[in-house]
């Protein structure tokens, strides 16, 4: 009895091994670990990727970045262009197993609305999110917007993804503590190890777009049964995975390490952002030094352009100095206001800070250690000293990071002062959508900086959808952020990703996503 109890039992364990065998499996290095899981709560990257695994949008933007339906069928606008009415498509279903309905929606873009700067600018201009019936509901305006449609379908931080109503209606203040979404992966929260993985099973029922997926509106098929994000902070260890078949795919490799990965057989290298993405140092307005606007203006000679994409990227082939702050070869572009900027001026930098009576007061700069855009930091530390500031650096993982920056304290009690990060050409293509540009006060973006004059040209710039008068209103904008800086851009680059010639289909996205995605034996 015993003896077949054994064989029965090694009969189940092969069988087990062969199903598990037979699902398809990609396990990938993100650009750093996942700590935080409100994709509402927090711009990063890493958290907005996560949310896109996990939850769908009502309208998402194609790859020609135009805003196409996503989970509504449809929509109608009113002949006074007061009331959009949104429909949504049959058969949406949250992860467990609830079907999707027109609450939902509401009560998850007023939370997207109350901490995202494009949500914000919309709902301030929004009378009224009313439920019409279970699959419909209308968006009241109180005068005409020119950027609903954009606003619903924008691509990156923060989503306005779509949740339950029960979790939807948690503050804004405060994280969400249940992870439930109707988009095509699972998120398994028993499996969820910080520092080690994180582990998404495909969504069964989940019901893809019949069109077929372009950027990231169409269909979104889940190929692939599991996908495994695993922690390796040391990139040597990441690439030498890849080259070794132990990983299947690494989002951000560096840069120096491009031809050992072009050389390898098995690995290809891989563009999906084609649009590019942005060095940054973000202020934080709130407290000295950079609570003085005149300060703030001193760092804009003390950096260089030159000098960051030297550190950040190092290879002509995927970096250009770009002083527009919507994007170079984008229909914004300009240098208005910033042609004598960022390159690198210490002495203007020293005659600025006299001017303006800087104390000495330290510059807290926090350095990511584990990030691309966290090799900045040394190097912003050195030209502000030159250009005569005092600085401390505090070098820390990027999810410590994400957390203190998150606080208002002041830098001597546990605040910070600035550090450097990056974003993606498509979080800058215009006034609105540029988180870093805002400047509505404690509504803003971490930073908080506050400026009247900033605000009321976004707000035209919203209130127009002619593009001549936009390209005005920007410009004037741009100038404006020169005097009142709220960030600083620190050049433009390309960054591709490495992965396994046996994975295919891929997206090309302004953030990196799963469906679609094929892995071959």
């Amino acid at each position: 009895m015993r003896a077949l109890v054994r064989i029965l039992t090694a009969i189940a364990v092969l069988l087990a091994a062969g199903t598990a065998s037979a699902q398809s499996t990609l396990r990938v290095v993100m650009l750093s670990d996942l700590k935080i899981l409100d994709p509402i709560w927090t711009t990063a990257y890493i958290v907005r990727d996560h949310g896109y695994m996990v939850y769908d949008t009502l309208l998402a933007m194609d790859a020609e970045l135009n805003v196409k339906p996503q989970m509504a069928d449809s929509w109608t606008v009113s002949d006074d262009k007061l009331t959009y009415t949104f429909v949504l498509r049959d058969g949406l279903r949250f992860h467990d197993g609830q079907p999707v309905t027109a609450d939902d929606c509401v009560a998850s873009l007023k939370r997207w609305g109350a901490r995202d700067a494009m949500g914000q600018k919309l709902m301030q201009f929004t009378k009224e999110l009313a439920v019409v019936d279970a699959k419909t509901f209308a968006l009241i305006l109180k005068e005409p917007y020119g950027m609903v449609l954009e606003s619903l379908g924008k691509p990156s931080s923060s989503v306005p993804f779509i949740m339950p109503k029960r979790i939807a209606e948690t503050p804004p203040e405060k994280q969400i503590s249940e992870f439930i979404g109707s988009g095509p992966f699972v998120f398994k929260k028993e499996l969820w190890r910080p520092g080690e993985k994180v582990v998404y099973e495909k969504f069964a029922d989940y019901k893809p777009r019949p069109e077929p997926a372009s950027g990231l509106a169409g269909g979104k098929i889940p190929y692939l049964d599991r996908v495994e994000w695993v922690v390796l902070p040391d990139k040597q260890t990441s690439i030498n995975a890849l080259i070794a078949g132990e990983i299947d795919m690494m989002q951000q490799p560096p840069f120096d390490m491009l031809p050992l990965l072009e050389a390898s057989k098995g690995v290809k290298i891989v563009d999906l952002n084609p649009l590019g993405t942005h060095f940054a140092l973000r202020f934080n307005t709130l407290h000295k030094p950079f609570d003085d606007p005149r300060i703030r203006q001193a760092v804009l000679y003390a950096l260089s352009q030159k000098d960051s994409l030297a550190a950040g990227v190092g290879n002509p082939k995927f970096e250009k100095e770009c002083k527009a702050l919507f994007g170079c070869g984008t229909p914004l572009a300009t240098l208005k206001g910033w042609e004598d900027k960022l390159n690198g001026d210490a002495a203007k930098s020293k005659e600025l800070l006299k001017a303006a009576g800087y104390d000495g007061s330290p510059v807290v700069l926090l350095h990511a250690t584990d990030t691309s855009a966290g090799v900045l930091a040394p190097v912003a530390k050195a030209a502000l000293e030159r250009g005569g500031f005092k600085v401390e650096m505090i070098a820390t993982d990027w999810q410590t990071v994400l957390a203190r920056r998150s606080r208002k304290e002041p830098p001597s009690a546990g605040g910070w002062s600035a550090f450097t990060t990056t974003l993606a050409t498509t979080d800058i293509l215009d006034p609105v959508v540029s988180f870093f540009a805002g400047a509505a006060c404690e509504k803003a973006s971490i930073g908080w900086p506050c400026d009247e004059k900033i605000e009321k040209l976004r707000d035209d710039f919203a209130r127009t959808t002619d593009p001549a008068k936009r390209k005005e209103i920007a410009e004037t904008l741009q100038v404006r952020l020169s005097e009142y800086p709220t960030y600083v851009p620190l050049g433009q680059f390309n960054m591709p990703v490495a992965m396994r010639t046996n994975v295919s289909g891929n997206m090309e996205a302004p953030a990196t996503v799963f469906w679609n995605v094929k892995k071959a034996p």
